[in-house]
């Protein structure tokens, strides 16, 4: 687990110095312990350009006069924040912000066209017909669509927001009970500035990871959630442009791939009512059992200083958030990790089941996108840092091989009805022994079924060697009627 929830390893190019040589890795990338990238290199961050010590140093010392009037409009609006936890108008300012520098390898966004646009809505299409083969569940896209950089910053705000918010609640929170109770009505001005310029900082944080996510995604449910709005299949052109380079695949198949991952993420979360709730409550619930270091926020607003906001920024990102080491907590990471696998396990095990056969690179990508979550690719590695989660590989693999030997033990439909209830789906343990789970665990779907069908007509099932009592209970002559 990370040990810094908002560190975000996902920094944009590092700036040159003047003399053309890139800077220090110290100040972004790779540090010299082998520790993860600075997110804020370039970027006005500690770390950025304007040294270390003082992360607004960028914001002004590198603009001309002209430019500090809306610098310090912008200091204004991070003092001036009452909101939430986290300022979303400035985190979709910075998203939209990254995402107009464009990439480290120099692409910039750009609309989409009418033929890419086509080329999407075409291959959701048949992706969804290839999917009918090999999953119960119906179609969950009503609409295809093709999504710029910033459009995909637009559509996933909201998603980001629910994700978020519960881990930054708790410095919120934490932020207001550092000091004696009989302090925080003397230290309110003091507590509000802090919460303001905390709320603005989380935004600069997330907006920043979010632009640069912007830039790698293929689609909306990279991370195993539905990023996106409800049964809208979408896909990124020009990301996926630059996701086939040098993977030897023609286009056209890894653009179908993609659109079969996506359209069957779709498919789950459509068809399976519990689901988002569920996994977004997972999250919710996890971040209720995160402890902020009070020891640290302590210092932090004993020495706050309103002339120095890049103390608390420091707090911010240098570990003051740790799970607690508690059953609860353990159990809410488990139950979290556990779900996110069963629903990458299950796209990953119905996609390749649909494309082995028809497209001659299914495998190859297959390995790619296993590898590229297994290596920590940027929407996973943004995920971990945003609530201190890492998904294993192992736990991917394990599911989509559990998911694979249901099918053949039970067919599509006996594997699928398991996302009927929660409480039916494999567990963490199962997910160690899955093999055990296909053979030990067969349920009579059929009987349950019945079961169920005539409880709800009021009738009993009851059956036959239950003995005379049974007799008597189906015998109406018995019942004194």
């Amino acid at each position: 687990m990370s040990d810094t929830p908002f560190g975000f390893g996902l920094p944009p190019e590092e700036p040159e110095d003047g003399d053309g040589k890139k800077k220090d890795p110290a100040g972004g990338g790779q540090g010299a312990g082998g520790g993860p990238v600075n997110p804020f290199a370039g970027f006005g961050m500690p770390g950025g350009a304007g040294g270390a010590d003082n992360p607004f140093a960028a914001m002004f010392g590198s603009l001309n006069p002209n430019d500090l009037g809306a610098a310090f409009q912008q200091l204004g609006q991070m003092l001036s924040y009452e909101g939430g936890p986290v300022n979303w108008d400035m985190a979709k300012q910075i998203a939209r912000q990254t995402v107009a520098q464009g990439t480290p390898d120099g692409t910039k966004d750009a609309s989409v066209g009418p033929s890419e646009r086509a080329a999407v809505e075409e291959a959701v299409r048949l992706a969804d017909i290839w999917l009918d083969g090999v999953t119960s569940l119906p179609s969950g896209s009503n609409t295809a669509v093709a999504w710029s950089r910033a459009e995909w910053v637009e559509a996933t705000l909201p998603a980001w927001q629910q994700l978020v918010d519960p881990v930054a609640e708790r410095v919120g929170t934490a932020m207001g009970e550092v000091l004696p109770e009989e302090m925080q009505s003397v230290a309110g001005p003091l507590i509000g500035m802090m919460r303001s310029m905390g709320g603005a900082m989380f935004g600069q944080q997330i907006g920043q990871a979010v632009g640069v996510l912007a830039g790698e995604v293929v689609g909306s449910t990279d991370i195993g959630l539905p990023l996106g709005p409800a049964n809208r299949a979408a896909l990124l052109p020009l990301n996926i442009e630059a996701f086939s380079k040098d993977l030897g695949v023609p286009k056209d198949e890894i653009r179908l791939y993609l659109a079969l991952r996506e359209a069957a993420h779709q498919r789950l979360f459509a068809h399976v009512p519990w689901l988002r709730s569920h996994m977004f409550g997972a999250v919710e619930g996890y971040a209720r059992g995160i402890k902020v270091d009070t020891t640290k926020l302590e210092d932090v607003v004993g020495q706050f200083d309103p002339t120095h906001p890049e103390e608390l920024q420091e707090a911010l990102q240098q570990g003051m958030f740790q799970p607690e080491d508690t059953p609860e907590q353990k159990a809410a990471l488990a139950r979290l990790e556990t779900a996110l696998a069963l629903v990458e396990g299950w796209v990953d095990a119905v996609v390749h089941e649909a494309a082995k056969s028809r497209l001659t690179g299914a495998d190859a990508l297959r390995e790619t996108l296993r590898r590229r979550r297994a290596s920590g690719g940027p929407a996973e590695q943004t995920f971990a840092t945003l609530i201190g989660l890492q998904l294993r590989p192992r736990r991917l693999r394990d599911a989509s091989r559990l998911w694979a030997s249901l099918t053949d033990a039970r067919g599509v439909d006996g594997r699928d009805r398991l996302w009927e209830h929660p409480d039916m789906l494999p567990t963490a343990s199962d997910l160690d022994d899955p093999d055990g789970f296909v053979h030990h665990e067969q349920l009579d779907f059929s009987e349950l079924d019945k079961m169920l069908g005539e409880a709800a007509d009021g009738k009993p099932n009851l059956r036959k060697d239950d003995g005379d009592n049974a007799g008597r209970d189906d015998d109406k002559g018995d019942s004194g009627k």
